[in-house]
């Protein structure tokens, strides 16, 4: 194999080193976004029936609060009626008793129907509650897990780079190097292939005899006619 082939395959290999931990550093910002906006979507559910309970706690407390209010009115409306001396006088006031106990009824019911409202809404918010215990204890810990991993990938990153660096470093043909890097832009990490049964190793076309023979020859760089891929052969490829 020639020397320089020997060099840019260590090249690649390097490269592709360097890519998969570049595309793994690349996932990180959407990994973190779909774990926090999972924790937002579990956080916000929370939030509402909390709100909700609140709500119909809150409904109800009026309601017994107005009952409490017209109770008081009636007692007093009470008080003036035994008091008056007048016959119409005393039926107005009855009147309004009856009025404000057809009313005290109404949102007694009321009360009734928002206390089985309110104890559905708590038992489901004591299920959401530990729910979202759950779901934020899991997000943290995938969010610490996955700044841990961004870290580590940093420092491959770091060593990756320093490693492609040292690689090219050793292909000392400036014009081979140059072509190698325009065929990675274009063809990907899988730029030096092999021969095998006269097929590139990259674009599976076919190869002419000729470029098959250069290719065992290894004395020179031999390019595949179809994808410009550089080919190489080792006696296991036959």
């Amino acid at each position: 194999m020639l020397p320089i082939i020997e060099k840019l395959l260590v090249l690649q290999d390097r490269d592709r080193r360097l890519l998969r931990v570049r595309a793994e550093v690349a996932t990180v910002p959407n990994q973190r976004q779909v774990i926090q906006t999972r924790a937002a979507a579990g956080a916000a559910e929370y939030e509402g029936l909390k709100k909700q309970t609140q709500h119909l706690e809150s409904d109800r407390k009026k309601l017994e609060l107005d009952a409490d209010a017209l109770k008081d009115r009636i007692g007093k409306v009470r008080a003036q009626q035994n008091e008056t001396r007048s016959n119409d006088q005393y039926k107005a006031y009855e009147h309004q008793i009856e009025t404000s106990q057809r009313e005290i009824s109404r949102l007694e019911d009321q009360q009734l129907e928002l206390m089985e409202q309110s104890e559905s809404a708590s038992k489901q918010f004591a299920i959401a509650t530990s729910a979202y215990a759950a779901l934020k204890a899991e997000s943290d810990r995938q969010l610490a897990d996955l700044t841990a991993r961004e870290k580590n990938l940093a420092s491959e990153l770091a060593v990756a780079t320093e490693a492609r660096a040292t690689a090219a470093t050793g292909v000392d043909d400036p014009a081979v190097l140059n072509r190698y890097d325009r065929l990675l832009k274009t063809k990907g990490d899988n730029v030096i292939v092999g021969v095998a049964g006269g097929v590139c190793g990259g674009c599976h076309m076919k190869l002419p005899t000729q470029s098959v023979v250069s290719a065992k020859g290894q004395s020179e760089l031999v390019a595949c006619p179809s994808c410009s891929r550089i080919l190489y052969f080792t006696a296991d490829m036959g």
